[in-house]
């Protein structure tokens, strides 16, 4: 099991001097990734689902990953997640592919469908349709990236006639990682990624997840040319995970576990977190 950590463009994580003492510490630490999130706008005040203070600062993922990209050399860098339905896809492709090329073909490119409705509302998306927006966005990046002729007829998004280089350096195209619970996400998994994202998961949810996701897989047939499905687990921030914890997860089916980075944290805090819970997983799983 390989071992990441999360949330590294919010918070705290939002500083030069911070990403920088990040990429440095998972360089020396021997992290097999880092992952950013996205919130375009957040809600304010408060608007369930989501918990997330209005004021708290977040990066945007791409540019954040980009800076990340220029201060490591082996880490993989993933979104975790990007809000696919809000995005422009053909910009959102070049942006990438730009990145991945940057990076060495270090990019894990994961997708969400989106939970906040408000969010929607203040970037004119209709949130009804994000399911489909989401399918078909993906699949336009996707031929933008492989096609010769890259072209894609759908109702939401349609071209034809384009082309955008460079291509993405991970040949056919980066992995694609679907994030959320609903079982429209769980039968897109099935059928469109190479992994699957749960956040916020201990033990016990877990188990119950990946229950679903093998009994989905039951009905839903596998995507031509995908492998095995890729789990990534982010345990609660409130979780202690230690190398009998890790342990527990692997036994499960969990092929990488990204731990939360630290919220109240100095770049010196940051460095020994990861020092002392960290490198101990990370060496504990390549043992």
């Amino acid at each position: 099991m390989r071992i990441g950590v999360c949330s590294a463009n919010s918070g705290p994580y939002t500083t030069p001097d911070m990403l920088v003492r990040l990429a440095e510490a998972a360089e020396k630490t021997g992290v097999d990734s880092i992952w950013v999130s996205e919130h375009l706008v957040v809600s304010d005040p408060k608007a369930p689902p989501s918990n997330m203070d209005p004021r708290d600062p977040i990066l945007d993922p791409v540019t954040a990953l980009a800076f990340l990209a220029g201060r490591t050399e082996s880490v993989l860098l993933g979104t975790g997640v990007v809000v696919l339905a809000l995005r422009n896809p053909l910009i959102l492709a070049k942006e990438l592919a730009t990145l991945d090329v940057l990076s060495g073909g270090r990019l894990v490119f994961g997708v969400g469908v989106g939970y906040v409705e408000r969010e929607f509302e203040a970037l004119e998306a209709s949130f009804g349709d994000r399911g489909v927006r989401t399918e078909e966005y993906l699949a336009a990046i996707l031929a933008i990236w492989t096609q010769p002729r890259p072209a894609f007829q759908g109702s939401t998004v349609s071209f034809s006639g384009v082309q955008a280089f460079p291509h993405p350096v991970r040949r056919p195209h980066p992995p694609i990682v679907m994030g959320g619970y609903a079982p429209p996400v769980m039968r897109r998994a099935i059928r469109r990624a190479d992994g699957w994202f749960g956040w916020g998961l201990d033990l016990d949810a877990t188990a119950r997840r990946l229950e679903i996701l093998r009994e989905t897989a039951s009905r839903v047939p596998r995507g031509e040319g995908l492998g095995p499905l890729e789990i990534t687990i982010a345990p609660p921030a409130d979780v202690d995970v230690d190398v009998e914890t890790a342990a527990r997860y692997a036994a499960l089916g969990v092929d990488r576990l990204n731990l939360q980075l630290p919220w109240e944290a100095t770049p010196d805090d940051l460095e020994a977190y990861l020092d002392d819970v960290v490198h101990p997983l990370v060496e504990a799983q390549t043992t």
